[in-house]
């Protein structure tokens, strides 16, 4: 899965903007972010006050996709 299918899945799911961030990087006040840290490097965190809670390290875009997705699949409204 790419960012790009990504955001498609979160948005036909009617998952809230406002709980996460994809590439945008930082530390946003209470989302999940999914960041590309470098070319073989994504994370995947809880942002909250400042810090990094929960990060996963993975070393392709579709595995960080696919966790990302499945960390936000409990906010899925589309059914």
């Amino acid at each position: 899965m790419t960012i790009a299918e990504l955001k498609n899945i979160l948005l036909s799911w009617q998952v809230p903007e406002d709980l996460y961030s994809i590439m945008l990087g930082g530390l946003p006040n209470e989302k999940l972010c999914l960041v590309k840290e470098s070319e073989k490097h994504w994370e995947v965190y809880y942002s909250e006050r400042g810090r990094k809670s929960g990060l996963k390290v993975f070393e392709s875009e579709d595995k960080a996709c696919d966790y990302f997705l499945r960390k936000l699949s409990r906010y899925r409204q589309d059914s």
